[in-house]
């Protein structure tokens, strides 16, 4: 009698490895670029303090003009005081948030030392946005401490509702990308220019006057705020203070939301466009 063969079990198809082990693992070098560059602002307290204290000093010095121009209750531009000191607050965030300096990079491009970050395997601007997001939870910190301290001595500000504060929070987390889309665009131009001190100035000068920074857009002169409403700078500030204020509600709110959305990804694409152009020019005069 024949013995019966046990029928051969059929294999079991090897599956794809999931996508999100694939994204984990493409992501898992800026998670670490993001780390190492948190560790240095922590391992340098006292340089990144130092660096953050020219804003304080703006702080406190438009804080006291403020106070004296709103005092016994008046009001310029619709502003009382209490508004004001949420505005001026709200600024200093912003101004604070993003510490990536476009002299650091167009030191390394001037230097030639952007050759060694090209033969990394990473995407160059991605892993300076990745540095930029590992130092954004300390900004955040120190920023809102000294809020927090200013508050504490000076009194308290209007705050919105729950459903107007979830709208700041991402309003001002999209100053993020949008911000370091402007500083990086600023250091790519040290590709032609060889020096960043006097592109590095007027950026600054013009981004501290369109986004806000300096006093409300509303208090320009008409044709100011005409360019202003062109431009993508007023989103750094101005935007997400109409929103904490409520000055931008609703549909309003969202709109701005969106125009920042817009901004962003006009700005990182236009600034990969900008970085191929910039790499030819690195090739030509040899690093």
């Amino acid at each position: 009698m024949t013995p019966t063969r046990s029928p051969t079990p059929t294999p079991t198809p090897t599956r794809p490895a999931p996508v999100r082990a694939g994204a984990a693992a493409a992501i898992r070098p800026y998670r670490a670029l993001a780390r190492v560059a948190a560790r240095n602002v922590l391992a340098y307290r006292l340089n990144f303090v130092l660096g953050m204290a020219g804003v304080l000093l703006q702080l406190l010095a438009m804080l006291s003009i403020w106070a004296v121009l709103l005092d016994s209750g008046a009001s310029v531009g619709g502003f009382s005081w209490p508004q004001m000191k949420a505005y001026l607050l709200v600024a200093y965030v912003t101004g604070t948030l993003m510490s990536f300096s476009d002299w650091e990079m167009a030191g390394r491009i001037r230097d030639g030392l952007v050759a060694v970050d090209l033969t990394r395997p990473v995407d160059y601007q991605r892993a300076r946005f990745a540095e930029i997001a590992g130092v954004v939870a300390v900004e955040l910190c120190f920023s809102l401490t000294v809020c927090a301290a200013v508050l504490a001595i000076t009194g308290p500000v209007p705050v919105p509702p729950p459903g107007q504060l979830a709208l700041f929070v991402a309003s001002l987390l999209l100053v993020v990308p949008l911000k370091f889309t402007t500083v990086y665009l600023t250091a790519l131009l040290c590709f032609w220019t060889q020096n960043i001190f006097g592109v590095a100035l007027a950026r600054g000068a013009i981004t501290n006057l369109f986004s806000g920074a300096l006093v409300p857009l509303t208090l320009l002169p008409g044709w100011l705020q005409a360019i202003a409403a062109v431009l993508p700078f007023a989103q750094l500030t101005f935007t997400p203070a109409l929103i904490y204020l409520g000055e931008a509600t609703g549909a309003d709110a969202w709109r701005l939301i969106g125009m920042q959305l817009g901004w962003t990804a006009v700005l990182w694409w236009g600034a990969r466009l900008a970085w191929r152009r910039a790499v030819r020019q690195l090739t030509v005069h040899g690093g």
